[in-house]
């Protein structure tokens, strides 16, 4: 499904209101300065450049930022291969949540993908190595819903101990509690926090926050991550450890907040498992793929785990009835649908953000402007992309980045997008049009592309057109190091 942006309500009645203004005689028709844009220094207008979300729909808190330098549209896909044609050919950039996979096969799709952001931290999700060798460059956002994480790690990890999610689920089905030997049957497991130990793995952002929260509720904490200096333990008044197996020796409970690489696949399996305490609690907001199912859930189910909390799954959307699900009858499991992050606030000020670091590749430079480049290793410096490459030739002096505002946009004006005159764009001379919140291709009678071939692509030497057999990009190291892996998960 492809949703270009299209016309609203409000300004089929302003455009109205404008032809009326101007039959009468004796009135000028007011110019909205803001509206008209003279030419480029130097050159004609070009055409503005797609940028499309790739598995979602909601775009309205994306095009306050992105209306005036793209063209904004969604695909509400699950695969690229539900991706329409038009957003394969023409999309410069793309934003995608968790729920879509770039793999190497799929980034070849795209014939002028310059740019993916990640709405999230993890980029587990696209092939970054891939991506880098294609010139395509990959970002993230992570510094997004740190204290919403941390939060909910916390509400896990006391819903384990103090078994609040089970007592409040037996009253809720009218189990009767009415003595004290009832009562210890029913609220069999609770357990004291403080003097507990808490084991970190990955000491991020999360973690640390993670860290200062436990700390108020009496837990001895301490940590395991080789890639922090020495001395930050002392900094946050915790102590470390430098292997994991020594933190899950000491630990009573687990908790996860690190990456996922393939360093790192299924870290909690079923060897490490038994390096665990028994009766030890598991908790994992940071990435499904960190601890093997299966062998959690016969951990579980022989109470060598006596607990476990998880918010990311290794197959998502997580379906607790799936046949094949090995989580499906583990007992004393608390399962949350990946929504740790997640507040209105976290998720307006993620994709502002998101939407910024797009914004900041089209009217500046890659990966020079950028914020949250993850692969900028794969790029030499910006002088050797001839000029406009990156869209900075576009739009002149427009804001590089919009600021991270939490306070909710006022629905964007906007004006129709017809076929007429070369696809709706604007004649040269003029600015591009404003636009509405995004409408079916269909629904808009639309048949030619809005959004012509890039002019980024056409002024580029033939070495550096990604795709070109006859040589290798220069501006690629031909042998980019291998990324050391990160334990923080932001």
């Amino acid at each position: 499904m492809f949703q270009p942006v299209a016309s609203s309500p409000f300004a089929s009645s302003l455009m109205d209101k404008r032809k009326a203004n101007m039959m009468q005689p004796g009135k000028r028709p007011r110019i909205d300065s803001g509206s008209i844009r003279g030419p480029i220094p130097n050159g004609p207008m070009h055409s503005r450049p797609l940028v499309a979300l790739l598995d979602g729909r909601d775009c309205s808190v994306e095009m306050p930022i992105l209306k005036d330098v793209a063209t904004v549209a969604f695909c509400d896909a699950q695969s690229t291969s539900e991706i329409h044609e038009k957003v394969l050919n023409e999309a410069v950039g793309a934003l995608m949540w968790h729920t879509i996979q770039l793999t190497k096969e799929d980034l070849e799709k795209f014939k002028a993908l310059r740019i993916v952001v990640r709405i999230g931290s993890g980029v587990d999700n696209i092939d970054v190595k891939a991506a880098g060798e294609m010139g395509i460059a990959v970002c993230n956002v992570p510094g997004y819903g740190v204290e919403e994480v941390a939060d909910t790690t916390l509400c896990l990890i006391l819903n384990l101990y103090r078994r609040t999610y089970w007592l409040a689920n037996m009253v809720k089905e009218g189990k009767k509690i009415t003595g004290p030997e009832q009562l210890k049957d029913a609220a069999f497991g609770c357990a004291r926090i403080r003097g507990d130990t808490l084991g970190i793995v990955g000491l991020g952002r999360i973690g640390s926050a993670v860290a200062l929260r436990a700390k108020a509720f009496g837990f001895n904490v301490i940590f395991y991550d080789p890639y922090l200096p020495d001395g930050i333990e002392k900094s946050l008044g915790l102590e470390r450890v430098y292997t994991l197996q020594d933190l899950l020796f000491k630990s009573d409970c687990v908790s996860l907040h690190c990456t996922l690489n393939e360093h790192n696949h299924h870290l909690i399996n079923e060897y490490t498992i038994k390096q665990m305490r028994p009766g030890a609690f598991l908790v994992n907001t940071a990435r499904g793929g960190l601890v093997d199912e299966a062998a959690l859930a016969l951990a579980l189910k022989d109470n060598r785990i006596r607990a476990a909390a998880v918010d990311v799954h290794e197959n998502e959307p997580y379906n607790v009835f799936s046949g094949n699900s090995p989580l499906k009858d583990a007992p004393n499991l608390i399962v949350t649908p990946h929504a740790a992050f997640y507040s209105e606030a976290a998720a307006i000020e993620l994709r502002e953000m998101a939407a910024s670091e797009v914004r900041r590749a089209i009217v500046g430079r890659i990966p020079d402007t950028l914020r949250n480049c993850v692969n900028k290793e794969y790029f030499t410096s910006s002088g050797t992309y001839p000029e406009g490459l990156n869209g900075s030739g576009y739009y002149g002096n427009l804001p590089v980045q919009q600021a991270h505002s939490t306070t909710p946009h006022d629905a964007p004006h906007s004006v129709s997008v017809t076929t007429a005159g070369g696809g709706g764009l604007p004649p040269p001379g003029q600015g591009p049009p404003q636009q509405g919140p995004p409408m079916s291709l269909a629904a808009a009678g639309l048949t030619a592309p809005i959004v012509r071939d890039l002019p980024i692509r056409a002024d580029l030497p033939k070495s550096l057109v990604r795709g070109d057999p006859a040589a290798d990009p220069p501006n690629h190291h031909p042998g980019p190091p291998k990324p050391e892996p990160s334990h923080h998960q932001d």
